[in-house]
Parts: C-alpha cells; structure tokens; sequence
C-alpha cells in the first residue's frame, strides 16, 4: 500500500504539469504488457489491438511479452509500475481471477492492484477429443466416463483448461483423472495422439485442428454456437446449461491511474476495436467482442474471481 500511494505521488506532478502546460497525454510511446509468450492467444490479439490504438494516440504501443508463472510476473510487473498511464497490462481471465485463489502469497492484488479499463473480446473453451477414440458424441464420452475413469488434459493447475474440467465433472456428475501439462500446446499434442481421453481448450487454439480433423469438438462452453465453429453445440444445447464459461482479455492500468487519463484510453481502445483490420484479425481466431466500461469491467474481474474461488474449494483443487 506505502508503495503504490509512493507511486501515485509520484506521478502525480507530472500529470498536472503536463495538463496546466498543455502538453498532449501521452507525450511519449507506451507499453502493453503481454504476460506470456510470444504466438499465444493474448500475444496474437494484443498485437493488431497495440498497432491501432497507437495510431489513435500518435505514440508507438509497445508490445512486451513478460511470460512466466501462469501470467503472474507480467501481471505483477505492471502492478508495480507507475500510475501513468504509460505501462497497461494486456491481462486475461487465466491470471487475474482463475488462479489467484490458489496462491497464498501472489505477488499483485487482482481486485486492488488494477485500474481496470476494458475488456476486449471473449472467447469459450471447446470440449475436444481425439476422433476414432469412441467418445465423439457428449453422449459416448459420459456413457464411458460412468464405465471407467477419464483423463483430461490442461495447460496446468489453475488454468481455464483445468478449471472447466472440473466443473463439467460435477455438473455432468462424472470423475474425470486431471493430467496438468506445462502449457497448452504439449496438452494438445497428446489429446491428437491419443494420450489423453479430452481437453476443454480455448476456442482459438483449436479452430484449425478440429476444422482440419485433428480433433472432433463436442461442446462449446457458450450460450451459443460459435461463428468459428457454427456446427458443434452450445453447453445449453448439449444439456449442460451451467456450463458457461468464457476467458476474456482486457487492458488494464496500474491501481492509481488517473481517471481522466483510464476514460482516454477507454475511448481510444474502443475505437481501436472498431477499425476493420482489428475485427477481423480477432474473428479469425474466433474471439468475440467484449467491451466494458471500467466500472463494468471491475464488477466482471470481481464476480469471476468470486466463482472460481467457490469451483476450486468444492473441487479440492490445490497446487502441488
């Protein structure tokens, strides 16, 4: 707390100074951090998302990829960093209300250490297996579930992958076996090779291999069918109607921003979002717009982190 009021003071003076010269917010270029690897999911929409908004500002938007511990070091990094609009987090449900209730000593607060400004879009989990296996209906794979214990596959403890296996299991009223991997692309490969009865991956990292025949989907976690995947079932539809669940990614500042300077950035990211290039580069992927206003967005972070925090004890899930 010391710290961030240090950091509020701080940066303080040189926003007034900056609005009673009237110097142009921002005066110089800006950074999105981006807490994981390069070629993700939230690497490939925070990229066109940055080059646009920096247009709209006049100043270059940096994308920084600061992967790392589920997401937890880039999202810490900007926790800590000035209040000035200049450094924004470009975060995702998996860091900022999935795994939080797991750790005990996280290094950022998700509810206070943000100002949050937007979401950006939204994408469900699709529920997948290997085709040939014999679970390519909901129907088969709960009839087989019943009869032995399934595995599922994720990208690690905590995560949506995980997460939405284990509330699947107890509103379908199934046992399923949990096998964490270190990321989503190892998960994946051993579901296509058979190593692995399932996977609740996001829609996104699987568009191309069940279209391609990699993979036979059989639910998405949406109260609707996908435009990227028209033909597989919404959860309502394949008579999970609780099974709803949606990984978001939004932009946020550091707790203290400005309120002016998060309103700026709401417009500009808004704005950003509308243009041409950006909603296609989001709809091939399968992302679906989401924008919030701050408040909102708050309210959503909060509610999420409320859930999930409820879906792990029940579960008993804790990291090992």
């Amino acid at each position: 707390m010391k710290r961030r009021l240090l950091l509020a003071t701080l940066a303080a003076p040189a926003l007034a100074r900056a609005q009673s010269t009237g110097a142009p917010w921002p005066d110089r270029s800006l950074k999105l951090v981006v807490p994981f690897p390069p070629g993700g999911v939230a690497d490939v929409l925070a990229r066109p998302l940055a080059q646009a908004l920096g247009a709209r500002l006049g100043q270059t938007v940096v994308v920084e990829n600061r992967g790392g511990a589920a997401g937890a070091i880039g999202a810490a990094a900007v926790a800590k960093a000035a209040p000035d609009g200049l450094t924004l987090l470009f975060g995702t449900a998996n860091e900022l209300s999935m795994t939080p209730p797991l750790h005990r000593d996280l290094p950022y607060d998700p509810r206070r250490g943000f100002a949050p400004v937007t979401p950006v879009a939204e994408f469900p989990n699709v529920l997948v297996v290997k085709p040939g296996s014999g679970l390519e209906t909901l129907p088969a794979l709960l009839a087989e579930a019943k009869r032995r214990n399934l595995s599922y596959a994720s990208s690690g403890i905590g995560s949506t992958n995980h997460l939405t296996g284990a509330l699947f299991a107890e509103q379908a009223g199934v046992a399923l076996t949990h096998v964490p991997y270190n990321g989503g692309g190892p998960a994946l490969n051993d579901v296509i090779a058979g190593h692995v009865d399932c996977f609740f991956a996001t829609l996104p990292s699987v568009t191309g291999h069940v279209r391609g025949g990699q993979l036979k989907a059989l639910l998405v976690t949406a109260a609707r069918r996908s435009t990227a995947l028209p033909e597989v079932p919404s959860a309502p539809e394949a008579g999970l109607p609780q099974l709803l669940v949606s990984t978001w990614n939004g932009v946020l500042a550091p707790a203290g921003t400005p309120a002016a300077v998060v309103a700026r950035l709401h417009a500009e990211i808004l704005g950003a979002l509308a243009e041409p290039a950006v909603r296609e580069r989001y709809a091939t992927v399968g992302a679906e717009p989401l924008t919030l206003a701050p408040e909102a967005f708050a309210t959503l972070l909060g509610r999420d982190l409320d859930r999930w925090t409820a879906v792990i004890a029940r579960a008993g899930i804790r990291l090992e």
